[in-house]
């Protein structure tokens, strides 16, 4: 199995305010950090209005971690394309695959959150065909050195070609967020990688991955394991009673984000809503216990045909630290393991 972070950043820290950006700086550190324990990959979210100071710059991030890093790939978990000029998105996007030495992998999506939407005054009923328009500028842009036009239902551009190019080719790989069968079906037909959530089961997993591989056989499309990833919410706990109180941390941290993604009259939707009517719902299949008990978890996860995780850890450097020493080195090869014990 293959391990990459996942997860926000803010521009505060525990002591500092947010007009210091030591949250930023911190972050930086923990992934320069990472690199050197053996992980594969860090994806940062993008998210705007929270009052939380969350990372809303999410390509600017990457690129200063770019100059830092060397193996780690730089992933976007996810950039929101409806907020987005695609064109602008598109140079920033192959400026960084640049920077990066091809190291960019490039995780959109359509959007969820109430509050973004709102904020910035976006019909949610747009979001799917504001996502596939972008989609079509980008890779357009991306694949061809010819100028061009487009007269689009949202966009519209004269006589332009995007600069730079990529160093990937023909484009950063895209992934994309997917939960349901048919959106699954959707983004294997497209060509993209996909990206499964922190909240399913072993089990569902595997019937997505399924349905994922499947659906790019149907399309003439090879499939490669690496190409989902799931997420999952880590803490390597001391005892049980340890176990409980990081739970109980997680789940009102996540109610956090359940109350900013919720319209005032919706019941339920997609991503953390679809679990969060059920107590407990979105911890139930959290990475939270003794390194015996995550590893067991893995071992289901692995059986199911997961072989890339991303972790969002909770509890600091120091649980990464326990993770790559007590945990990772069961599940990844020895010479891996062992460059990152050294």
């Amino acid at each position: 199995m293959k391990f990459g972070l996942f997860g926000s950043a803010q521009a505060d820290s525990k002591h500092l305010g947010p007009e210091t950006g030591q949250g930023f700086r911190d972050w930086l550190d923990d992934n320069v950090e990472a690199e050197a324990l053996g992980f594969r990959s860090t994806f940062l979210v993008e998210h705007h209005f929270t009052g939380w100071h969350q990372v809303s710059a999410t390509l600017m991030l990457l690129t200063a971690l770019a100059m830092r890093t060397t193996t780690l790939r730089l992933g976007t978990a996810v950039i929101v394309l409806p907020w987005h000029n695609p064109v602008l998105l598109a140079e920033a996007a192959a400026t960084l695959d640049l920077i990066s030495g091809g190291r960019f992998d490039f995780g959109v999506g359509k959007g969820y959150r109430h509050s973004e939407f709102h904020g910035f005054q976006i019909a949610p009923e747009e979001a799917q065909a504001r996502f596939d328009e972008c989609i079509a500028l980008m890779t357009r842009a991306w694949t061809s050195r010819a100028r061009f036009s487009h007269q689009g239902r949202f966009w519209r551009f004269a006589d332009i070609v995007v600069e730079p190019p990529p160093a990937q080719k023909p484009h950063p790989p895209l992934w994309v967020a997917a939960g349901s069968e048919a959106s699954i079906r959707r983004a294997a037909a497209r060509g993209f990688n996909l990206i499964l959530d922190q909240y399913a089961s072993a089990q569902a997993l595997g019937e997505r991955i399924a349905v994922y591989k499947s659906e790019r056989a149907a399309h003439g499309l090879g499939f490669d394991p690496m190409q989902v990833v799931v997420a999952r919410q880590l803490y390597v706990a001391k005892d049980e009673a340890d176990k409980q109180a990081a739970l109980a941390r997680q789940a009102a941290y996540t109610q956090r984000t359940v109350d900013v993604s919720r319209a005032p009259d919706q019941a339920r939707g997609s991503h953390v809503l679809a679990y969060a009517d059920k107590k407990g719902g979105t911890e139930e299949n959290a990475l939270f216990g003794t390194p015996d008990e995550i590893c067991g978890m893995l071992e289901a996860l692995r059986a199911a045909g997961v072989h890339y995780v991303l972790l969002t850890i909770a509890g600091g450097r120091e649980q990464m630290r326990r993770f790559a020493r007590d945990i990772m080195p069961a599940f990844t090869p020895r010479a891996v393991a062992a460059d990152a014990a050294e």
